[in-house]
């Protein structure tokens, strides 16, 4: 879907506009959300994407993750893409850290990283950019990720990383 972003500088203020696909063309660093939803015992929520998706298809995500469309706040693009992925609404998510990443070839992202808590009964994903969910505890995820029999987004194994206090290539701006 080719939606307008925000084009922004290295201090995270933008210097313009043009249209994702021109982005992404481009490599113009822009914004990006990410939600990691735990349910009440400490499961994630992980979606497994879509095999149609152009970016990491079939591989394992975030809870959310979404473009910052032009215009929108980081926590509102975090409370629409939990709504548009996940179906579901009115989640009190706070930010756990804004920073710079490549995360593929022209993708530069200044990106902020949010955790909430999910009732899984609530949930319905989207079957269009989602093939299903699971709900993982960070010591599973950390074994497939060490494993590597499971294929992970690389932003996902990254946020992963700092999560865990591991080390990770994300730069951090806060």
């Amino acid at each position: 879907m080719d939606e307008k972003l925000d084009i922004v500088n290295d201090e995270d203020i933008v210097t313009g506009q043009e249209m994702r696909s021109t982005v992404h063309q481009l490599g113009l660093q822009h914004r990006g959300v990410h939600v990691f939803l735990f349910t009440a015992d400490g499961k994630m929520l992980v979606q497994k994407r879509s095999a149609d998706r152009a970016a990491s298809p079939s591989a394992l995500d975030c809870s959310v993750s979404e473009h910052v469309k032009a215009g929108e706040s980081y926590l509102d693009a975090a409370m629409r893409g939990m709504k548009e992925e996940m179906g579901v609404d009115g989640i009190e998510i706070k930010p756990l850290v804004k920073f710079r990443m490549n995360y593929g070839v022209n993708d530069n992202e200044i990106s902020v990283l949010y955790e909430g808590v999910v009732d899984p009964g609530k949930v319905r994903f989207d079957p269009v950019e989602i093939a299903e969910i699971n709900y993982y505890s960070l010591d599973e995820l950390q074994t497939m990720i060490e494993d590597n029999n499971v294929k992970f987004c690389g932003w996902f194994v990254e946020l992963l990383n700092w999560y865990l206090k591991k080390p990770t290539q994300m730069s951090f701006i806060f």
